[in-house]
């Protein structure tokens, strides 16, 4: 891993994030000014980490006994998309650790809770997911780690691959077969027979700390699965992967936000042959593009949120169409970001590259578009049945 980027010492006490205004602050100071040199190291430092933790990021949306602030899903997201406007890769490893986090409170034992809920949300501990397999990818069915029961608990084998925050997690959410179906195996990172291997040299999110995640004949104890083996590819995956999918999107219209207020103080700043890049009509009509899809991808996700808080089952479909739809609105505003930035484009000096690179990462994760499509397609088909 590379050496972390260093920040001075705090002036003043982290306030705690309680909505967006008070996301926008922390991510506009600790976060903003220091997600390209985080890009070109590779990481996230320790230090904003610890912030991070201070601020109450982690996991608010756990209740208060369990150390969160009972946060609503549709304030989640709008937290999320202010992290995401900062740096892809910090809201990335908000994402996975939030998905741990959630699939712990709904489907854990109280024991498990008791262990491991508050540093959860304090940062404390910090959660992966893993999922993702070499030969596989996300799909489920082909996994081919396995859990085999034993007289003392489990012993784990296989490798997750693409595994967000693999590199730093303390504590491992890792899908394996058990049988003919899937358990979710808690296991600490610091478990004889785990092997991590750092992945570099990625397209986007460069600082979410990525890893290989090995489990050489692991064992866990008897307490180390969370729910009851044989429904969690319908009950805890589905949810899980729902909740991973709502704050991609929420990043996604970070991206695009990002790529607004990058591309207003750009265009009011440069002038071409005397004239500001901003009065020129062509450069005009991509921004109010940019305010258009932002609005409406803010506004889907909202409606995604709103029904999660009302428990909905029909958030599942909201939020896939709010990933659809903001995740590629925020690839095409990248591209036209670069655009409008010209050969400044290309460099470090400006966020729009690291934008461009990271925008095309939330078109394939937590589910690509293409399948996003189908799935989309196929929900217009039962609802034409329905009619």
């Amino acid at each position: 891993m590379a050496a972390p980027v260093m920040l001075g010492e705090l002036a003043e006490p982290i306030l705690p994030v309680t909505d967006r205004a008070s996301a926008r602050a922390f991510v506009d100071d600790h976060i903003v000014p220091y997600a390209n040199a985080w890009e070109q190291a590779a990481c996230v430092p320790e230090h904003t980490l610890e912030l991070m933790g201070e601020a109450g990021l982690w996991a608010p949306f756990l209740p208060v006994d369990e150390g969160g602030a009972g946060m609503d899903m549709v304030t989640l997201g709008a937290v999320h998309e202010e992290v995401g406007r900062g740096c892809s890769s910090v809201r990335s490893l908000l994402t996975v650790h939030t998905m741990l986090s959630w699939t712990l409170q709904r489907w854990g034992t109280p024991e498990q809770r008791d262990r491991w809920a508050k540093d959860l949300a304090t940062g404390r501990v910090l959660g992966a997911f893993c999922l993702t397999e070499p030969g596989a990818g996300s799909d489920a069915a082909g996994i081919a780690t396995t859990a085999t029961r034993t007289a003392d608990g489990w012993v784990l084998n296989g490798v997750k691959k693409w595994i967000t925050g693999g590199q730093r997690a303390d504590l491992y959410l890792v899908f394996a077969r058990v049988g003919s179906s899937i358990g979710a195996f808690l296991v600490p990172r610091e478990s004889p027979g785990v092997h991590v291997t750092p992945i570099t040299e990625i397209l986007g999110t460069r600082a979410s700390m990525l890893a290989e995640v090995r489990f050489d004949h692991v064992l866990a104890g008897p307490d180390a699965l969370l729910g009851p083996s044989g429904f969690t590819a319908g009950m805890v995956l589905s949810g899980t992967l729902d909740l991973g999918r709502y704050s991609v999107a929420a990043g996604s219209v970070g991206i695009i936000q990002a790529c607004l207020e990058a591309c207003g103080a750009y265009a009011t700043a440069r002038e071409i042959g005397g004239t500001r890049l901003g009065g020129l009509q062509l450069i005009r009509a991509k921004l109010s593009d940019m305010v258009t899809d932002v609005r409406a991808a803010r506004l889907l996700l909202s409606e995604a949120g709103r029904l999660k808080d009302a428990g909905d089952a029909a958030t599942i479909m909201a939020t896939w169409v709010a990933k659809y739809f903001a995740s590629t609105a925020a690839a095409r505003h990248a591209s036209e970001a670069v655009q409008i930035h010209g050969a400044n484009g290309f460099g470090g000096d400006y966020p729009v590259a690291r934008l461009y690179r990271d925008a095309k990462v939330m078109e394939v994760i937590e589910g690509s578009n293409e399948i996003q499509r189908i799935t989309i397609a196929d929900e217009a088909f039962r609802e034409a049945l329905r009619q």
